[in-house]
């Protein structure tokens, strides 16, 4: 199987998305898509950012690897009556059935980031927008001390080395990679844009239990702790993520976590 496909479906990555639905809403409500558009969100997930914007009445594709998450999207898409909104499975990297010119905009908000080769996801972008039509990303930071930056960097260090040829999903939130990427896929720099934003995590539990959903249903962690355990550092890893949930806990309660991470929003003008 595609390791990717395996990192993805390993886990249930609703049980997180589903505390990230208030700023899915916000950020879809900025994007200015409007009726009769037509929208691609490459690795959406269950539909943080595209069942928002499917109630604009815009007709929005989303395509994930993970087979249950597009399972799951099709699920909520049904449950909220919206028959503009499709989930179908496939590669960020390799959309070989979508044509050229097929979106006046495409999008991606933490999923691409992770596919491999990401100049061909660069490329695949935009080859499959419209000219005049725009580009989104949403991507985690390196380095940058709040959460999912600091959590993805804890994971990596319980985790063996990489393979031969790998490049960090993270390098998609330095802005220089951005642009050599978009670049070479035929993108003036002036035609890339940036910006730091917020992104809010609500959880109606502590951050204790918060930090084990991510141990149990995110499988960049799933397979720190896999890693972990073998060495008999699972309880070290433990200890770490609880340490950072509680500390970025801002909601004044240790029954409710509250979470706001960093993130570089990507605009590109295609």
């Amino acid at each position: 199987m595609n390791p990717n496909k395996a990192l993805w479906e390993k886990g249930d990555f609703t049980r997180i998305a589903a505390t990230m639905r208030k700023s899915g809403e916000a950020l879809a409500s900025r994007l200015e898509i409007v009726k009769g558009m037509q929208v691609l969100e490459l690795g959406g997930g269950d539909g943080t950012t595209a069942i928002p914007l499917a109630k604009t009445g815009a007709d929005v594709t989303v395509i994930d690897i993970a087979e249950n998450l597009v399972k799951a999207g099709n699920t909520r898409a049904n449950d909220e009556g919206l028959p503009n909104c499709v989930f179908r499975e496939g590669d960020a990297s390799h959309l070989s059935d979508i044509p050229d010119a097929s979106f006046d905009a495409t999008l991606s908000i933490f999923g691409a980031m992770f596919a491999p080769r990401p100049f061909d996801v660069a490329k695949e972008m935009v080859r499959v927008t419209k000219p005049g039509g725009k580009i989104l990303m949403g991507n985690w930071i390196p380095g940058d001390p709040t959460l999912v930056a600091q959590l993805l960097k804890i994971s990596a260090a319980y985790t063996p080395p990489p393979p031969e040829g790998f490049i960090s999903p993270m390098t998609w939130g330095i802005a220089s990679h951005v642009i050599e990427r978009f670049e070479q896929a035929g993108v003036p720099k002036e035609n890339i844009t940036f910006s730091r934003e917020p992104w809010t995590f609500d959880a109606p539990y502590g951050p204790v239990e918060f930090a084990a959903v991510f141990r149990h249903f995110y499988g960049p962690t799933m397979t720190a702790f896999e890693a972990a355990e073998k060495n008999n550092r699972s309880a070290e890893l433990q200890q770490e993520l609880e340490k950072l949930f509680t500390a970025e806990n801002k909601s004044g309660t240790p029954n409710y976590t509250a979470i706001t991470a960093t993130y570089l929003l990507v605009t590109v003008k295609r």
